[in-house]
């Protein structure tokens, strides 16, 4: 069985060279955190600042923490990115012999900041007069250049890197050719558009219990929107979503890959709901439980899905973590990302 992340097509379709990403109707998702530590060290390493008053170079990136990826969501290419770097650099006075040294901090290189918003911090290795104005010519001189460069790697991630991510839709005539199919090959697809299952099936899927323990900076009641309200669902998965939050009241999320409803519903400590993917039988559901249980000062969520196929396990929990509670995280502010 296909794993999510490794070409699943459940939530995601991986990047294939045979076009299987028809007219890009599945989610293709690309990782940038080599290809951006590459463009960020030719950008900046090397780069120099100078005036009248002073001389100054990065000489080298001492760390480079965080991530970046490329999506595109049936044809609407997605950027995310986060960044924290430390470069260090070196410098002198000008017709000063004496080098003075430093680094530069840069903790929020992120799509949810514009280039203007990049926060570029400036510290001396050894504090001197000297050292002192080396700095301040980099503080009012520097950061405008350096933010120059951030603006072209975020320039070459949307436009260098993700080259190829949308693919050009399959031909009408070729797909409209015939193709010849066995008679095995057309009972399958006869019994698939019918809805036929083999009842057998249900006895031969090993189902588990996956827990996850959770803790976010927010009230319960606050938790309990962003699962429930469609507007906040739709902010953190960035695309429309069809659902009501009664009880009975179906839903649908991630292109209609994840879909269920509601079985209870009690506002800022529960949610009950049957869920699955796609790809599942039809008739296989886990039972999933999000007990919220709000502190003085932030709120455990414990989540519970009942019915997982054992071979999902480790995939579900990683794309819950991936897909839900991240993303919540990421978009509302309501804890550090995990």
């Amino acid at each position: 069985m296909a794993k999510w992340g490794e070409g699943d097509p459940r939530w995601i379709v991986e990047e294939r060279p045979d076009a299987t990403n028809v007219n890009n109707w599945h989610w293709t998702e690309k990782n940038a955190c080599q290809w951006s530590k590459d463009k960020l060290n030719a950008l900046l390493v090397g780069m120099i600042l100078e005036n009248d008053v002073a001389k100054c170079e990065i000489s080298k990136i001492e760390s480079c923490e965080g991530e970046a990826v490329a999506n595109n969501r049936k044809g609407k290419l997605i950027f995310f990115y986060e960044w924290d770097l430390t470069l260090s650099w070196k410098g002198q006075l000008s017709g000063a012999t004496k080098e003075i040294e430093g680094t530069i901090n840069i903790p929020n290189l992120s799509e949810e900041n514009s280039v203007a918003e990049i926060e570029i911090n400036i510290s001396l290795k050894e504090p001197s007069n000297e050292a002192t104005i080396v700095k301040d010519f980099l503080y009012h001189q520097g950061r405008s250049k350096i933010r120059d460069q951030l603006e072209k790697y975020i320039k070459d991630l949307k436009e260098e890197f993700s080259k190829g991510m949308i693919l050009p839709k399959r031909d009408i005539d070729n797909s409209s050719k015939p193709k010849l199919l066995s008679k095995e090959s057309l009972k399958n697809v006869h019994n698939s558009e019918n809805g036929a299952k083999d009842d057998k099936s249900k006895s031969k899927i090993d189902t588990t219990t996956v827990v996850m323990d959770v803790v976010f900076q927010c009230s319960g009641e606050d938790f309990y929107n962003a699962l429930t309200t469609p507007e906040l669902v739709s902010a953190f998965t960035q695309q429309s979503v069809s659902f009501q939050a009664i009880k009975g009241g179906k839903f649908q999320l991630f292109d209609g890959n994840i879909t269920g409803e509601f079985i209870e519903l009690c506002p800022g400590k529960k949610i009950v709901q049957n869920w699955r993917t796609k790809q599942w039988p039809d008739w296989l559901y886990s039972t999933v439980t999000v007990t919220i249980n709000q502190q003085e000062d932030h709120t455990k969520v414990r989540v519970a899905l009942v019915g997982v196929p054992k071979s999902d396990e480790a995939i579900t929990r990683q794309n819950w973590e991936r897909y839900y509670f991240t993303p919540i995280k990421r978009t509302f502010g309501y804890g550090m990302l995990l």
